[in-house]
């Protein structure tokens, strides 16, 4: 048999193996009394007309009953290896991404590690199996650069996300500035104009208003959930409103002027990053038409010419 078919038949072998641990695991415990279904029959009564557990369950996708509850018990399971430093960096990079409350970090870090794995042994399949003119040494780089691109790959799109957001907030910060002043100066106090804030849009920066709303609510002090705010933004702009409104807070300063300052402040910021970027496009235009337009408009001048002078003759 020739190396190929040895490679597909492993594959197929190592695939039906893991499937059949996880149908074991799934059934080993599955001894036909469901404790919580008998509890609301008790608790509904013996009239009661209700839908059972299992209805219930399979009105739900195949996906979300059977896959990702799968892949997050092999992600948890994976994560528990890790050390808890890197799963609070994990944690802290979900939050400024906006999807701290959605993923949990030790299912992103399994996922990270299963994506390796997988990546690893892909890249060692097509180079040392299929690939047999390679040398050894490409070999192991390319199979290296799989693995490592398996890492990486989620972090990549993870701080893309994270700059994203970013630079949601930095557009959507002067507006909401105006309008907070507004309410402000119309007799509303802080937490009310945040909250219109967060009833009028559905930006990231509405979001996080609501969630500041939501932890002063439940107990937490004003100032502490507007640092917190600031740390999970990690924006420059936003740190130096929330210090402001702190240190108003703290001295007794009026809040609408101090929004009108900052809205004032943020509004000139944003037309400067503005400029910034326009100075910055003829240099970051340079590349793509030295490359792509330049030599299109050099085939097109300048080939005509050449196709002529190879088919002259020269005079002796």
């Amino acid at each position: 048999m020739t190396p190929q078919v040895i490679a597909i038949f492993v594959i197929i072998i190592v695939g039906i193996g893991i499937l059949g641990v996880l149908v074991y695991v799934g059934l080993r415990e599955n001894t036909g009394y469901d404790p919580l279904q008998a509890r609301i029959a008790e608790m509904a009564g013996n009239d009661a007309q209700m839908t059972s557990l299992e209805d219930i369950e399979l009105r739900i996708s195949f996906q979300e009953r059977v896959i990702i509850p799968m892949f997050r018990a092999l992600a948890g399971m994976l994560a528990s290896m890790t050390p808890e430093n890197q799963i609070e960096q994990t944690r802290h990079q979900l939050e400024l991404a906006g999807k701290g409350n959605t993923t949990d970090p030790r299912t992103f870090f399994g996922t990270r590690i299963m994506l390796t794995v997988i990546l690893g042994v892909a890249g060692f399949f097509v180079f040392f199996i299929f690939a047999k003119s390679m040398g050894i040494v490409m070999k192991i780089g390319f199979t290296a650069a799989f693995t490592a691109l398996g890492f990486y790959l989620p972090v990549l799109q993870l701080q893309s996300q994270i700059k994203r957001r970013q630079d949601n907030i930095l557009k959507a910060l002067p507006d909401a500035l105006d309008l907070m002043t507004i309410c402000v100066e119309a007799g509303l106090s802080f937490d009310q104009a945040m909250g219109k804030v967060y009833e009028k849009w559905e930006s990231e920066l509405a979001l996080a208003f609501g969630r500041v709303l939501q932890e002063i609510q439940l107990g937490k002090i004003r100032r502490d959930a507007l640092r917190d705010m600031a740390s999970r933004m990690e924006v420059p702009d936003m740190t130096s409103f929330t210090a402001a409104i702190i240190q108003a807070d703290q001295l007794g300063v009026s809040i609408s002027k101090i929004l009108r300052i900052q809205s004032d402040q943020m509004r000139i910021k944003r037309r400067q990053r503005a400029q910034e970027k326009a100075q910055q496009a003829p240099v970051k235009m340079m590349l793509p038409m030295v490359l792509l337009i330049f030599p299109s408009i050099w085939i097109v001048l300048l080939g005509p010419s050449i196709i002529i002078l190879m088919h002259t003759s020269t005079p002796m």
